[in-house]
C-alpha cells in the first residue's frame, strides 16, 4: 500500500503513470482471483462488502433467513427457516457462508443466487468455482487488509446492472476511479491469507478456541456455547450468559484489557437483542446476553487463558449479586 501511494496516475489513463497504477490493480485482481478460485474478470472492486451486496441484490426479489448480516438482510425477505444449530433450510436464494456473530458455517450454499463470504474468506478453504452460487461478496479488512475496499464476485455471463454510472470502470459494472491503494492492500492480504491456509495456521486458532470454551465449561457456570455441535469458523465463539447483558460484558472486559463484541446491535443509542440468535430460536433474554469472542493468528494461549479467568470471575460476581 505504501508503494502504491507513490503511483499518482489514474488507472484509466494511457500515459505511463496511469499504466503503472493499472498494473497495481491488475496484480491485486490476480491475487484475489487466485485466492477465490475465479477468473480475473469475475471480480468487481467495491468500497466493501456492503456495496458489493447492494450491487448484486438491489431490485431483485430474493429470499433468505434472519441470520444474514444487515447489509444483506436489507435487500431480501427473511422468511426462510433457521434451525437451532444455525443451519438455513434448503431453497434460500441468499445464504451466507459463515455467520459473523456465531461463526456457524453452512453445510452448503450450493444453489443460492448470492452468498456472503465475508467472514469465511481467508479463514476457510473457499472457492467460488465450486460453491455453486451466482454471486458472492467479500471485504478486505476481514482478512487483515485495509478497511473501505471489497469486491463482488460474479459468475461469468451474469448481468449486474451498474448502480454507480460514469466512466465505465470494472467492465461497466461499477464506475468511479478505483481505490488503487486499498486494492493493492486487498490483493496483498488475499495472497497472505491463501498462504496462511496452505500452512494450516488457522488449525492452531481453532485449538485455542476449544481451550477457551472448555475452560468456560469446566467452571460450571450456566452458559450456552452457540453452535458448538456444528461446523464453525476457527476463531469465533458466541457465548451466552443468561441474564448478564452483552453490553455489560463488553464494558467490563474492555476495562480489563480485552476487546470483545456484544451479540446485539446498537441503533440510535438503543440496544437490541441479536436478530441472529432470535432467528435461531433463542429467547430475548438469551439473545441480549450474548457476546462474540474472536481470536486471531497472533493470539496466544496465555491471552486466551487470561481472558477466560477474567470473564469467569466477572460472571461469578454477577451471579452472586443476582442471587
Amino acid at each position: 500500500m505504501i508503494a502504491a501511494m507513490d503511483r499518482v496516475g489514474n488507472p484509466s489513463s494511457v500515459h505511463a503513470e496511469g499504466r503503472a497504477a493499472l498494473g497495481i490493480i491488475q496484480k491485486a485482481r490476480r491475487q484475489v482471483a487466485d485466492a477465490f478460485g475465479v477468473g480475473e474478470n469475475d471480480i468487481v472492486w467495491t468500497s466493501g462488502a456492503t456495496e458489493a451486496a447492494a450491487l448484486a441484490l438491489a431490485g431483485r426479489n430474493l429470499s433468505g433467513a434472519g441470520i444474514e448480516h444487515e447489509a444483506i438482510g436489507a435487500w431480501i425477505s427473511d422468511d426462510v427457516p433457521v434451525g437451532p444449530d444455525g443451519q438455513v433450510a434448503r431453497g434460500a436464494d441468499v445464504v451466507q457462508w459463515a455467520n459473523s456473530e456465531t461463526g456457524v458455517v453452512q453445510a452448503t450454499v450450493e444453489g443460492a443466487w448470492f452468498s456472503d463470504m465475508t467472514q469465511a474468506f481467508g479463514k476457510l478453504p473457499v472457492s467460488f468455482a465450486w460453491a455453486g452460487v451466482t454471486c458472492a461478496c467479500a471485504s478486505a479488512h476481514k482478512l487483515g487488509g485495509p478497511k473501505g475496499v471489497g469486491c463482488l464476485i460474479v459468475q461469468r455471463g451474469t448481468d449486474i446492472p451498474a448502480q454507480l454510472k460514469g466512466g465505465g470502470q470494472e467492465l461497466g459494472r461499477r464506475a468511479g476511479t478505483e481505490n488503487v491503494i486499498g486494492i493493492a492492500g486487498f490483493g496483498a492480504a488475499a495472497a497472505a491469507a491463501a498462504q496462511d491456509l496452505a500452512e494450516n495456521r488457522w488449525d492452531r486458532v481453532a485449538k485455542l478456541r476449544n481451550i477457551l470454551e472448555s475452560t468456560l465449561e469446566d467452571a460450571g457456570l450456566p452458559i450456552i456455547l452457540v453452535g458448538k455441535e456444528t461446523a464453525r469458523l476457527p476463531n469465533t465463539s458466541c457465548i451466552i450468559a443468561p441474564g448478564w447483558k452483552g453490553e455489560t460484558q463488553v464494558m467490563q472486559m474492555d476495562l480489563a484489557g480485552y476487546a470483545i463484541s456484544a451479540g446485539s446491535a446498537c441503533s440510535s443509542g438503543k440496544v437490541k437483542d441479536s436478530k441472529v440468535l432470535r432467528a435461531m430460536g433463542f429467547s430475548e433474554t438469551e439473545a441480549r446476553s450474548a457476546v462474540r469472542v474472536s481470536l486471531g493468528l497472533e493470539t496466544t494461549e496465555a491471552e486466551v487463558v487470561g481472558f477466560a479467568a477474567t470473564w469467569i470471575a466477572a460472571y461469578e460476581k454477577f451471579l452472586a449479586r443476582a442471587a
